[in-house]
Protein backbone atom coordinates (compact mmCIF):
# COMPACT_ATOMS: atom_id res chain seq x y z
CA UNK A 1 0.00 0.00 0.00
CA UNK A 2 2.24 2.89 -1.42
CA UNK A 3 -0.78 5.46 -0.56
CA UNK A 4 0.59 5.31 3.22
CA UNK A 5 3.91 6.40 1.92
CA UNK A 6 2.50 9.27 0.06
CA UNK A 7 0.40 10.28 2.78
CA UNK A 8 3.15 10.65 5.24
CA UNK A 9 4.52 12.77 2.05
CA UNK A 10 1.69 14.75 1.60
CA UNK A 11 1.47 15.41 5.75
CA UNK A 12 5.33 16.54 6.20
CA UNK A 13 4.21 19.10 3.00
CA UNK A 14 1.34 20.15 4.70
CA UNK A 15 2.68 20.57 8.26
CA UNK A 16 5.62 22.31 7.06
CA UNK A 17 3.23 24.74 4.81
CA UNK A 18 1.63 25.50 8.25
CA UNK A 19 4.56 26.30 9.98
CA UNK A 20 6.12 28.40 7.90
CA UNK A 21 2.95 30.55 7.71
CA UNK A 22 2.15 30.18 11.97
CA UNK A 23 -0.80 28.66 11.26
CA UNK A 24 -2.45 26.78 14.18
CA UNK A 25 -4.79 24.15 12.50
CA UNK A 26 -4.65 23.13 9.25
CA UNK A 27 -8.60 22.27 7.94
CA UNK A 28 -8.29 21.49 4.01
CA UNK A 29 -5.69 20.17 1.97
CA UNK A 30 -6.36 19.88 -2.05
CA UNK A 31 -4.48 17.01 -4.06
CA UNK A 32 -3.77 16.95 -7.75
CA UNK A 33 -2.96 13.43 -8.68
CA UNK A 34 -2.89 11.74 -12.05
CA UNK A 35 -3.80 8.60 -13.64
CA UNK A 36 -0.76 6.70 -14.31
CA UNK A 37 0.23 7.64 -10.44
CA UNK A 38 -1.77 4.97 -9.31
CA UNK A 39 -3.21 6.16 -6.35
CA UNK A 40 -6.50 4.70 -4.33
CA UNK A 41 -8.34 7.93 -3.60
CA UNK A 42 -10.04 6.13 -0.38
CA UNK A 43 -6.99 4.79 0.76
CA UNK A 44 -4.93 8.03 0.57
CA UNK A 45 -7.68 9.85 2.60
CA UNK A 46 -7.62 7.21 5.18
CA UNK A 47 -3.98 7.02 5.73
CA UNK A 48 -3.88 10.50 5.88
CA UNK A 49 -6.18 10.40 8.22
CA UNK A 50 -4.90 7.72 10.56
CA UNK A 51 -1.30 9.72 10.49
CA UNK A 52 -2.53 12.91 11.16
CA UNK A 53 -4.50 12.07 14.41
CA UNK A 54 -2.39 14.49 17.18
CA UNK A 55 -1.26 16.70 14.99
CA UNK A 56 -2.55 20.33 13.21
CA UNK A 57 -3.72 18.83 10.21
CA UNK A 58 -5.92 16.41 12.27
CA UNK A 59 -9.78 16.31 10.88
CA UNK A 60 -8.63 18.53 7.63
CA UNK A 61 -10.40 17.52 4.46
CA UNK A 62 -8.53 15.80 2.17
CA UNK A 63 -9.29 16.55 -1.11
CA UNK A 64 -7.95 14.94 -4.07
CA UNK A 65 -8.51 15.54 -8.14
CA UNK A 66 -8.24 12.81 -10.19
CA UNK A 67 -6.45 13.95 -13.75
CA UNK A 68 -6.70 11.82 -16.48
CA UNK A 69 -3.89 10.35 -18.41
CA UNK A 70 -3.35 12.79 -21.84
CA UNK A 71 -1.03 11.92 -24.65
CA UNK A 72 -0.30 13.95 -27.48
CA UNK A 73 1.27 12.28 -30.95
CA UNK A 74 4.46 13.43 -31.91
CA UNK A 75 4.14 12.49 -35.35
CA UNK A 76 0.50 13.86 -35.94
CA UNK A 77 -0.08 16.25 -32.94
CA UNK A 78 -3.67 14.79 -32.15
CA UNK A 79 -4.25 14.92 -28.36
CA UNK A 80 -6.59 12.83 -26.43
CA UNK A 81 -7.12 10.63 -23.20
CA UNK A 82 -5.44 7.29 -23.38
CA UNK A 83 -7.29 4.42 -22.58
CA UNK A 84 -6.56 1.22 -20.98
CA UNK A 85 -2.43 2.47 -20.90
CA UNK A 86 -2.78 1.81 -24.98
CA UNK A 87 0.10 4.30 -26.21
CA UNK A 88 -1.77 3.81 -29.78
CA UNK A 89 -2.67 7.17 -31.43
CA UNK A 90 -6.43 6.64 -32.87
CA UNK A 91 -5.80 9.29 -35.40
CA UNK A 92 -2.86 7.83 -37.25
CA UNK A 93 -1.57 5.04 -35.66
CA UNK A 94 2.02 6.03 -34.59
CA UNK A 95 3.03 4.38 -31.27
CA UNK A 96 4.81 8.16 -30.22
CA UNK A 97 2.84 9.38 -27.89
CA UNK A 98 3.79 12.35 -25.46
CA UNK A 99 1.91 12.05 -21.66
CA UNK A 100 1.07 15.72 -21.62
CA UNK A 101 -1.11 15.03 -18.50
CA UNK A 102 -1.76 12.19 -15.51
CA UNK A 103 1.67 11.66 -13.93
CA UNK A 104 1.37 14.87 -11.34
CA UNK A 105 1.26 14.04 -7.56
CA UNK A 106 1.26 16.97 -5.86
CA UNK A 107 -0.10 19.32 -3.15
CA UNK A 108 -1.77 22.28 -4.62
CA UNK A 109 -3.35 23.63 -1.66
CA UNK A 110 -3.38 23.97 1.96
CA UNK A 111 -6.11 25.31 4.29
CA UNK A 112 -5.15 27.06 7.47
CA UNK A 113 -6.50 29.06 10.08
Amino acid sequence: MHELTIAQGILDIVLNTADSHGAGKVTGVKVLAGELAGIVPEALEFGFAALSEGTIAAGACLAIHVTPLIGRCRDCGDERRVDKYRFVCLTCGSSAIEITSGRELKVESVEVE
